[in-house]
């Protein structure tokens, strides 16, 4: 059993209510969640199920990591205990168990709801490619814009930007 601090283990034993925990890199964020999801689902008087949780990161690296600890956790505890058909069933549930990013997570909800939110069903996440074309394509649409508008004020502002006789993107 690890050494937790006293804001670690209010996070850990925390219970009826939703928490955020939000604290610098290296300072024990994943392993004091892990041990949290592990107190919750082995409870003697309320244990809960994995798939009930919503574990939500910033990283797809940070979610993959999540699961594997508790996974290795319950793990843990089925050594302990292997006649324990509530582990048993928390191994399994494991791989349905909602930990993921905020960007899957909402992703997953506009999917769910597109109707409600007035989208198309096909939405997706643009990768860092699609977002530099269209950031690219923006500022180009951007740029004709006020050109074409042709104000004294913006002239001057590409005035302060431009390279020799051209004002290209450099």
């Amino acid at each position: 059993m690890a050494n937790w601090t006293n804001e670690q283990q209010k996070v850990i034993d925390t219970r009826d209510r939703n928490i955020l925990v939000s604290a610098a890199a290296g300072s024990g964020k994943t392993a004091v969640l892990v041990e949290r999801i592990i107190k919750r689902i082995t409870d003697e008087e309320n244990p809960l199920d994995i798939d009930r949780l919503l574990v939500v990161t910033f990283t797809n690296a940070a979610a993959a990591e999540m699961r594997e600890r508790i996974l290795r956790a319950i793990e843990n505890e089925l050594n302990n205990n292997p006649e324990n058909v509530h582990l048993q069933r928390q191994q399994a549930f494991i791989n349905n168990a909602n930990i993921t990013t905020i960007h899957s997570f909402c992703l997953g909800l506009v999917k769910e709801h597109f109707n409600d939110v007035d989208l198309d069903p096909g939405v997706k996440v643009a990768d860092e490619g699609e977002m530099a074309l269209l950031r690219s394509d923006v500022a180009k649409e951007v740029l004709e814009d006020f050109y074409e508008e042709g104000s004294e004020e913006f002239h001057r502002f590409v005035a302060q930007f431009e390279s020799k006789n051209s004002d290209a993107y450099l």
